[in-house]
């Protein structure tokens, strides 16, 4: 695979910290055990900027409650480091947790933001959802929709957001400094790589994706968005490093081919369940996380449709 003009903004990115040019990001994350959910709260140590990915907020299925405890541990961290917001990004549309981005931007502020195909995600599930012509497919529910090699910065640190496909249309990955945030396209080297049988995802799109990434330089530190714990493994984890990727992950390492790849993920893909929270977390994420307008008794509600998926 060539090295593209975006990719090569990205590596020289990355050098720019490891020569010392760059201030290396400092990175906290709170997982959210109930959904396997890691989000990163990324901050210039300098200028104290910050950006938080891909959030959570608390849903009771069984209630049709929501709450907010696990994004106030957000807050009460950025306040406690007197951190300053400028950016709450999300990676895709998650299937699997409800985004309180919403929430925090209007208790932290900063610009919401996610990849320009979240334009594609709408259109495929407004149809599923029979949504009308009041929801808007044109990603306008965001502040601003990111391309493939777009740069943007964090306080003094540059960042660039990548396009992923594969998992779904719309994956983006964030490399802020030598810190990149790749959502749901790979997971701990041994436990693997994301499904990619949802609508619109690609295993041949993903594989490609992934391998594009696995050509930053090995010291890139990487920032997964779930966890599962591979058999063997006791404790929960969410950084590792391109280099250990490009060894040791157990789908994807050095020397796999893309046919090899794509056989392995379509018949694993074949095997899974849907994600237990799929049909209100795709709801509500495509609005950006919000709900779904009052309707004329002043209730919200989330559809349920059947034998759809």
């Amino acid at each position: 695979m060539t090295i593209d003009a975006e990719l090569q903004m990205a590596i020289d990115q990355v050098d720019d910290v490891a020569r010392g040019e760059i201030a290396r990001p400092v990175v906290r994350t709170f997982f959210d055990e109930a959904t396997f959910t890691a989000t990163h709260v990324v901050h210039d140590p300098d200028t104290r900027k910050a950006a938080i990915l891909d959030s959570v907020m608390d849903f009771d299925e069984a209630s049709g409650r929501t709450s907010f405890a696990s994004a106030q541990r957000i807050v009460d961290y950025v306040e406690a480091e007197k951190l300053v917001v400028e950016w709450l990004l999300e990676t895709h549309a998650h299937a699997d947790h409800l985004s309180a981005a919403p929430w925090l931007q209007d208790r932290l502020g900063g610009k919401l933001a996610i990849g320009s195909e979240i334009r594609t995600v709408q259109g495929v599930f407004a149809k599923l959802f029979n949504e009308g012509p009041d929801f808007a497919r044109d990603g306008s529910q965001f502040d601003l929709l990111f391309d493939d090699g777009d740069d943007f910065s964090l306080g003094d640190i540059p960042a660039v957001a990548l396009h992923v496909p594969g998992h779904t249309p719309a994956d983006m990955a964030y490399l802020i400094g030598d810190a990149l945030f790749v959502g749901d396209t790979m997971f701990m080297p041994d436990y693997g790589t994301a499904r990619a049988d949802f609508p619109g995802g690609d295993a041949h799109r993903l594989y490609r994706s992934i391998r594009r990434l696995l050509r930053l330089p090995p010291a890139t530190r990487v920032f997964l968005c779930h966890d599962y714990k591979a058999p063997g493994r006791d404790a929960f984890a969410w950084e590792t490093t391109i280099g250990a990727e490009r060894d040791g992950n157990v789908h994807v390492h050095d020397g796999v081919g893309e046919e090899e790849f794509v056989a392995m993920r379509t018949k694993r893909d074949a095997t899974l369940g849907m994600p237990r929270l799929i049909l209100p977390s795709i709801q509500v994420n495509m609005r950006a996380g919000h709900l779904p307008d009052p309707e004329t008794n002043g209730q919200r509600y989330l559809k349920i449709p059947i034998d759809a998926l």
